[in-house]
């Protein structure tokens, strides 16, 4: 079979819900829009489906979206995008699917990967797919959706979820980091990277919601971390340490590992540690320098310190990771995901979504 006859590029499906954001509705359009294998064709293909047959669907705005799919596009989707709306009537009151949504969401094939942005958590947490699981929403829904439904390990800190089959993100625009993920999930960082750049959005944001939540007390502008940063990610081949961080800002180390933790979301070994592991991502995509000589420029050490923390994260090893991206380099077809579950800000999948799907034509009260 020749390679042209093998091409199929990986099909999106977003469902516009009455209410929806337009911004929102256009992430998955932008990101996925972008990716190209290496002859130019597109490696998505995004298509956009309502719950009812095709017509205009409410925005939160002053003008309606003309939504030329219906619900039956769903079944034809390898990923299902549900973007936030401010109109779930009682999928938001109460929990639970209307009849027309449930039956939508029911043509979805067992195996499909599904992901929400922002409020659209609440019709994946409906339709009874986040049970067991961790999610996560806009920081300012998070304890209202835990309230809702207890069977959900809300998590209001990280920007974004990957539990494997089923994706989370926090509000609006972590919509975009949720999205750049499952490129460099599907076709690696340097894709990932690409599509970044020409969005004009950085790869990948440091951190979680922590750092936009208001505080009761503002802190002062003058006293942040960015300094120390700029200063770590050049040396990251060297072995940094935090008096040596915290002295870049003329701070204490207490002081400074509080601040930090305040602008970025985590702590300064786990920052340092996650751009040591997407450096090494790079480098074994784009370069052939052996695995231990990655390992050293990235400040692992050993090969076997990387590998560790490789496997810890991406539950992949360095070997394994370059084979799979390396190889689809120049593939005309998506790749296959790392044999293990990412773990940046993710959590293990737990069950296959087939047993979820299946009892979504059941979920509805109405």
């Amino acid at each position: 079979m020749s390679r042209a006859s093998q091409y199929r590029p990986h099909r999106i499906v977003v469902l516009a819900l009455d209410g929806l954001l337009p911004f929102e509705l256009g992430i998955p359009h932008r990101i996925f829009g972008r990716p190209k294998d290496a002859e130019g064709r597109p490696l998505y293909e995004v298509v956009t489906c309502s719950v009812r047959p095709p017509g205009p669907v409410e925005t939160d705005a002053d003008f309606t979206v003309h939504v030329p799919h219906g619900p039956e596009a769903l079944a034809g989707a390898d990923t299902v995008v549900v973007p936030a709306s401010y109109e779930l009537g009682p999928v938001f009151d109460d929990g639970v699917l209307t009849p027309e949504l449930a039956a939508a969401l029911a043509l979805i094939r067992p195996g499909t990967r599904i992901a929400s942005i922002c409020t659209g958590v609440y019709v994946l947490a409906a339709a009874g797919l986040l049970d067991g699981r961790r999610a996560t929403t806009h920081w300012a829904e998070a304890d209202r959706l835990q309230r809702l439904f207890p069977r959900i390990d809300v998590d209001p800190d990280v920007l974004f979820i990957d539990d494997g089959d089923i994706l989370t993100s926090a509000g609006v625009a972590a919509g975009i980091d949720l999205c750049l993920h499952m490129v460099r999930r599907d076709h690696g960082a340097a894709v990932a990277n690409e599509v970044a750049r020409r969005t004009v959005v950085p790869p990948h944001r440091d951190g979680g919601q922590a750092q936009f939540i208001r505080h009761p007390v503002p802190e002062p502008r003058s006293a942040t971390t960015t300094a120390a940063r700029a200063w770590a990610l050049g040396r990251l081949h060297e072995p940094l340490q935090l008096r040596d961080m915290a002295a870049r800002e003329a701070m204490s180390v207490r002081t400074f590992t509080r601040r930090f933790r305040e602008e970025v979301g985590v702590s300064p070994g786990q920052w340092l540690t996650g751009q040591r592991v997407e450096r090494a991502r790079q480098l074994l995509e784009s370069s052939d320098l052996s695995v231990d000589q990655i390992a050293r420029d990235c400040g692992f050490g050993t090969a076997q310190s990387m590998r560790q923390h490789l496997q810890s994260t991406l539950g992949v090893t360095p070997t394994a990771y370059r084979r799979t991206f390396r190889a689809s380099a120049g593939s005309s077809q998506a790749a296959p995901p790392p044999t293990g579950r990412q773990k940046v800000s993710t959590a293990r999948a737990t069950r296959p979504a087939s047993a979820s799907v299946r009892a979504l034509s059941n979920s509805s009260t109405g």
